[in-house]
């Protein structure tokens, strides 16, 4: 991977034009800057420094430890710091990090005591770790790798001296204790993640040659596993991929034959929840201290973190994080403007750009700053049709090119841009991340996504309404509205659940608005959300209308391409996973209606816009070259060009909100980051990548 992202325009273009805007200025300083600058303070700070290092930083000769746990060391309660740390522990390696100061907590909100996006401030379980905002790969547990020569077996190397955060050695015993005992159990209810399959989509074979050494064998090459192991947050909303066996094991049947019950996996797994019970031992920078369900989880500090400051402070600085559950959004704004909050990341909490003027007008009173990092969104909230919508003359025009096409020149992107998005970011048809390394590579990369960005892109009712009638989508009885080429009604509903937030029935009001004016019938149609995945992946809805894209293809293939159910295809994916899973069950139902199936399939026909995407990606998946793997991902962003839009986007790389105490230090702004932010991908985890580990108070004294 490139070790810094090639410079390419800024994406953020604040308009001085709306007072939201204006704000949203004040906020950033000079250039594509916002928030506080590198260290945590106040905006015009110069920045200590931009990105990250990509070869690993020198451990530090004399390693330091919080005094609190000097204390315990004293006293006998602990020991050494020595005999906590690894043999080599991992020295982050942010070029933005000032030496920090040990103490005080950190009061955060949350909707529930078991909200999972609290453990995304945490990466202490991650293999692998992502650097410069998904340009670069870096260790985790993980010291070294290497593959043989064509990709299909992986050797990874843990650090020696792992040690769980009860004390307890950490070894590849954890890791085949997660494959053998509970994914590749008949009765346990984890499956395989994707991270273990090869090109082909079979599973890797695990062997564990001794305590530090893991092998993964694959029957064809896995090119892309280090993104794989770099992704997500392990033990949180990603693969499991280790449990302490000295603890779980115990509620395991096969080591505890007291236990009977067929659904022990119930049991066993709640208590494997670090986040959730205090008594189960964790890989990350604090452990859960106290759970008041419904009220606040309190995580302290982890005596045995494995992971060190550049100056050898063993981290993290903040002795604890304490996340206090508010279930009213608009209470949760109000602790954060009344300053009773110390650190705000706004996605999970639902605070964003509508909230910025009012966080400014408080934050004399409060003390909190707002940062802005580029959310890597390739969409902003998008719209995309069920390409296999079961009325038969309705999916027929849906999978027409220059249907989609005339709709998207239909969609005044520039309304939902200043209405949704005040003036940031930049309006775009919908592609991948902007920022993603095939993109920046060279001036091919660079055009391919400028082409796919602005291939339907341009407003023109006029144009739309031309299309419509080449298609013979005309209005027929003189009623204002366009029938199908048949003459049959045609009417497009906007599905959505019904708890979407601001962002998507803004976006859809428009689309409304904009397709009724072109003579198409369209009606919001909100679902209840209980039921609307269900109906989705049944191909029972007409549209989608609250997702976005985020994420690179060869990482997390959907939407772009149609692999997981949940996106533009429903049945093709669920037919592709069957070419693997269940090639049985396709011969023996090839001749049911596809909507009766269970699940629901189809396969695509050859040489359409699915047989390539999916020949691509496969092709993809498999190669071991870096530049032939980025021209297979211009080869399926081709078919989206020429044969799209299939996901209708609106405005890519808006900007999020963190908002920060002005004395807490080594946020880092949005200048000191590669690439400025990729806040919105999971695969990203946000702000774990950025190790709020590091983060430090001016005053400890003051927010103990």
């Amino acid at each position: 991977m490139a070790t810094t992202a090639p410079s390419r325009r800024d994406v953020l273009r604040l308009s001085a034009a709306a007072a939201v805007a204006a704000t949203l200025t004040a906020c950033s300083s000079a250039g594509k800057s916002g928030g506080p600058s590198a260290s945590g303070g106040r905006s015009g700070r110069p920045a200590v420094g931009k990105g990250s290092l990509t070869k690993p930083p020198k451990v530090p000769s004399r390693l330091k430890e919080a005094p609190s746990l000097a204390r315990r060391v004293r006293a006998g309660d602990l020991p050494p710091l020595a005999e906590r740390l690894p043999e080599q522990p991992y020295v982050v390696p942010h070029r933005w990090l000032s030496p920090g100061k040990y103490g005080g907590g950190l009061l955060l909100v949350g909707t529930s005591t078991e909200d999972g996006s609290n453990k995304e401030f945490m990466y202490g379980h991650s293999l692998l770790r992502w650097l410069n905002d998904g340009l670069d790969i870096g260790p985790g547990l993980v010291h070294s790798w290497e593959p043989n020569a064509d990709s299909t077996e992986w050797t990874l190397h843990f650090r020696k001296g792992l040690r769980w955060s009860d004390g307890r050695p950490w070894t590849t015993a954890d890791i085949m204790y997660w494959w053998e005992d509970l994914v590749l159990d008949k009765e346990h209810p984890e499956v395989p993640p994707d991270d273990v399959r090869s090109g082909t989509d079979t599973l890797a074979k695990f062997t564990a040659p001794d305590d530090h050494t893991l092998v993964l064998t694959f029957d064809a090459p896995a090119p892309v596993l280090p993104e794989r192991l770099a992704a997500w947050v392990n033990r949180g909303n990603g693969a499991t991929w280790m449990q302490p066996k000295h603890y779980v094991s115990r509620f395991h049947p096969k080591y505890n034959k007291a236990i009977t019950s067929k659904a022990w996996f119930n049991t066993h797994d709640d208590l494997a929840n670090w986040a959730t019970n205090p008594a189960c031992p964790t890989m990350t920078g604090w452990r859960l201290a106290s759970n008041r369900e419904g009220r606040a989880v309190t995580f302290e500090r982890n005596p045995y973190y494995w992971c060190v400051a550049p100056d050898g402070c063993q981290l993290p600085y903040l002795d604890t994080l304490t996340f206090t559950t508010v279930v009213d959004p608009q209470v949760r704004k109000l602790q954060v403007t009344e300053g009773k909050v110390d650190y705000c990341h706004g996605p999970f909490v639902g605070i964003g750009l509508p909230d910025v003027s009012s966080l400014k007008q408080s934050s004399k009173r409060s003390g909190m700053q707002v940062h802005l990092w580029n959310s890597g969104s390739g969409t902003g909230t998008l719209f995309f049709f069920n390409y296999d919508y079961p009325d038969e003359k309705l999916r027929t025009l849906i999978r027409k090119p220059a249907f989609r096409q005339a709709l998207s020149h239909a969609y005044d992107r520039e309304e939902v841009r200043k209405s949704v998005y005040f003036n940031t970011g930049e309006k775009t048809t919908g592609t991948t991340h902007p920022t993603a390394y095939e993109y920046i590579v060279d001036e091919t990369g660079r055009n391919t996504y400028a082409r796919w960005r602005d291939s339907y892109l341009t407003y023109d009712p006029e144009k739309a309404k031309s299309m419509l009638d080449e298609l013979g989508v005309v209005d027929r009885d003189g009623d204002g509205k366009r029938e199908l080429p048949d003459g049959s009604r045609l009417k497009i509903t906007l599905d959505y659940p019904a708890d979407t937030d601001r962002t998507n029935i803004v976006k859809n009001d428009v689309i409304k608005k904009n397709w009724r004016a072109v003579g198409i019938d369209t009606e919001l149609n909100p679902v209840p959300p209980t039921t609307f995945g269900e109906r989705w992946e049944a191909g029972r809805l007409m549209s989608y209308t609250t997702w976005e894209v985020s994420d690179t293809p060869l990482i997390y293939p959907a939407p772009v391409v149609p692999v997981p159910p949940a996106h533009w295809a429903p049945l093709h994916a669920q037919g592709f996973a069957l070419q693997t899973a269940d090639p049985g069950k396709l011969k023996a139902q090839a001749h049911e209606d596809p909507w009766k199936r269970q699940p629901p399939w189809l396969l695509a026909e050859p040489d359409s816009p699915i047989d390539r995407l999916w020949k691509l990606y496969r092709k993809g998946r498999v190669e071991t070259d870096r530049m032939k793997q980025v021209r297979l991902l211009w080869e399926i962003y081709k078919v989206h060009i020429e044969e799209g839009p299939f996901l209708m986007g609106c405005v890519a790389d808006a900007p999020q909100v963190t908002v920060v105490h002005k004395d807490l230090r080594n946020v880092p702004a949005r200048e000191s980051l590669a690439a400025g932010g990729w806040v919105n991908a999971w695969t990203h985890p946000t702000p774990a990548v950025y190790d709020p580990e590091t983060f430090y108070w001016t005053n400890p004294d003051q927010h103990s």
